[in-house]
């Protein structure tokens, strides 16, 4: 819905998925938000299980209404599911990816950003592995305008 919403600002044609899928035939992306919510406590491998039930019966006919679709997996465990989503579409390994790591790569960026007082589009910085609990910070990657993490502290 929140797509949806975005309208205006956009230029492309979004829309959410009505019953029976109506609605999404011809898809150029289509963007999977859903899966059960983690449990308090629960770490997000532990959602796998509960989560490939809802993407087999949800895949499926979503690439049948749009065989040359794009698939864009934002749900948790997202690389895990990313990787199930693209063996239940019989698409490309091209045509499946995942949102992994870039959020947290993001929120990085921001982070690191208001420490330096800068922009975060100043800031180049990586989290990699796993998104969740698994992932890490690539300290020796780090770049503020320009300038590695040590010189950084050195200016600012």
């Amino acid at each position: 819905m929140d797509l949806t919403h975005a309208g205006a600002f956009i230029t492309s044609n979004v829309s959410a998925a009505g019953e029976n899928y109506e609605g999404t035939e011809h898809s150029d992306l289509i963007i999977l938000t859903a899966g059960c919510r983690q449990r308090e406590g629960e770490d997000r491998r532990s959602l796998l299980d509960r989560n490939v039930s809802v993407f087999k019966t949800i895949v499926p006919p979503l690439v049948q209404k749009s065989p040359n679709t794009l698939i864009l997996v934002v749900s948790n465990p997202c690389d895990t599911l990313t990787y199930i989503t693209w063996k239940l579409s019989g698409l490309p390994a091209s045509h499946v990816f995942g949102s992994g790591t870039y959020l947290d790569s993001s929120r990085f960026r921001v982070g690191l950003a208001k420490k330096f007082n800068v922009n975060a589009q100043s800031i180049h910085a990586w989290i990699l592995g796993e998104h969740g609990d698994s992932s890490v910070p690539v300290w020796s990657g780090v770049t503020v305008g320009g300038l590695s993490m040590t010189d950084a502290i050195k200016n600012f």
